[in-house]
C-alpha cells in the first residue's frame, strides 16, 4: 500500500468531519418564512465586512477548494465512499422524473396557499389573486404527471415578474434553485413515452447538472447572505423566537456568533453544491440540517424545501455510478480510462 493510498483517503475524510461540523449547528429554515414580520429587517450590505463574515467566507472557500482537490485525487473505485448507496444507480434514468416531481408537488399544494413559487410569497385575496396562482398549480399538476414538461419548465422561468411585483428582486435570487431545476427539465425532460424513464446521454446530463448546480448554489449563498450574514438582525429576532435553533449555545456561542457560524455553513454548502465533488457525501451531509428543523416548523418548511430535497436526491442518484459522478463533478478521476462523451447512461439491468 502506497502513502498515497493513505493520505487521499485520509484528506478526504478530514475534510468531510469539517463539513459535518459545519451541518450540525446551522438553523437552515428558510428565516423569511417564520421570523415575524420580516419586513423589518432590511439587508444592511456593509455588514458583509465584519472580520467575522470575512474570516467565516475564506474558510468556507478554503474548505471548499480542499474538499475538491482531495476527491479529484481519488481513484474512480473510492468515489462512491458509501457503499450501500450504489444501489441507487438503477434511479439515474429516472433522475427527472422524480426532479419534476419534488418540484411539482411543492408548487402543486403551495398553490392552494395561495403562495407564489416560496411559502413567503402570496398573491393578494380575491379573484385577481386566484388568477394569478392557478398557472402555478396547472404547471404543478403537469410536473407530477410528467406531461409537457418542457413547457412547465419555461413557465417557471418566465415566473419571474411575478415574483419581483410581489416581493422584489431580490426573492429571484434566492429562488435561484427553481430555475435551476427547470433548466436540468427542459435540457433533460423525462420520457412519457418510456413511463418517465429518460435514456441520459453524458454529454447532454453535464449541461442539464450544470444549471442544477449553480442554480442551487446560488439559493443557499443568497440565503446566507440575505437572511444572516447581510442581515444579522434577522438572525437575532429568529433566534430570539426560537431559542431552540441555536444549539451551540450551551457552549457560550451567543446568537451573534451563531449567527456568523450558520451563514458561514450554509455558504461552504452553496459552494460544495456548485463544486459537485463528492456528491453523494455532499448530499447526505446537507441534508441533516435541512431535515432537522422540520419537527419545528412543519409542513411550509418541508414543501419550501421540497425542490432542494429533489436536488440533494439527485446528487445521490447521480452519485452512486462513475460516470455520472463524473460528470455532476467536473472531475476526471485517476485510475479509470476516460468515458467517450456520447456514450450513454442507461440504467443496469
Amino acid at each position: 500500500m502506497t502513502v498515497l493510498a493513505v493520505v487521499r483517503p485520509a484528506a478526504v475524510a478530514f475534510v468531510t468531519g469539517l463539513v459535518v461540523l459545519g451541518s450540525a449547528g446551522p438553523a437552515a429554515a428558510h428565516q423569511e418564512w417564520f421570523v415575524r414580520d420580516p419586513g423589518a429587517y432590511p439587508l444592511d450590505v456593509g455588514a458583509l465586512l465584519r472580520p467575522g463574515v470575512l474570516i467565516g467566507a475564506a474558510i468556507a472557500l478554503g474548505l471548499t477548494l480542499l474538499w475538491r482537490a482531495a476527491a479529484a485525487q481519488l481513484p474512480v473505485p473510492e468515489l462512491s465512499m458509501i457503499r450501500p448507496t450504489r444501489r441507487l444507480a438503477a434511479l439515474v434514468p429516472w433522475t427527472p422524473r422524480l426532479l419534476a416531481v419534488h418540484l411539482g408537488v411543492s408548487l402543486f399544494i403551495l398553490a392552494f396557499d395561495r403562495a407564489v413559487l416560496d411559502p413567503g410569497i402570496h398573491v393578494p385575496d380575491g379573484v385577481g389573486g386566484t388568477l394569478l396562482i392557478l398557472p402555478q398549480a396547472v404547471v404543478g399538476g403537469l410536473l407530477i404527471a410528467g406531461v409537457l414538461v418542457r413547457a412547465a419548465a419555461v413557465a417557471i422561468m418566465l415566473a419571474g415578474p411575478v415574483v419581483v411585483v410581489l416581493h422584489g428582486p431580490e426573492a429571484l435570487v434566492t429562488l435561484a434553485v427553481l430555475v435551476g431545476i427547470a433548466l436540468f427539465l427542459f435540457v433533460l425532460p423525462p420520457r412519457l413515452e418510456d413511463g418517465g424513464r429518460a435514456e441520459i446521454d453524458l454529454l447532454t446530463l453535464r449541461r442539464a447538472t450544470l444549471g442544477l448546480k449553480v442554480g442551487a448554489g446560488i439559493t443557499l449563498i443568497s440565503l446566507a447572505v440575505v437572511e444572516k450574514l447581510a442581515n444579522p438582525h434577522m438572525a437575532y429576532a429568529m433566534l430570539d423566537q426560537v431559542p431552540v435553533l441555536n444549539v451551540l449555545a450551551s457552549f457560550g456561542v451567543n446568537a451573534d456568533g451563531f449567527a456568523l457560524f450558520a451563514g458561514s455553513a450554509e455558504l461552504m454548502f452553496g459552494l460544495l453544491i456548485i463544486s459537485g465533488a463528492l456528491p453523494q457525501v455532499v448530499a447526505l451531509v446537507a441534508a441533516v440540517p435541512f431535515t432537522a428543523t422540520l419537527a419545528i416548523f412543519g409542513a411550509t418548511e418541508l414543501l419550501g424545501h421540497l425542490p432542494l430535497y429533489g436536488v440533494l436526491l439527485t446528487f445521490l442518484v447521480l452519485g452512486s455510478r462513475e460516470d455520472t459522478s463524473r460528470v455532476l463533478s467536473g472531475l476526471g478521476q485517476r485510475g479509470s480510462a476516460r468515458s467517450r462523451k456520447t456514450s450513454k447512461a442507461t440504467a443496469p439491468t
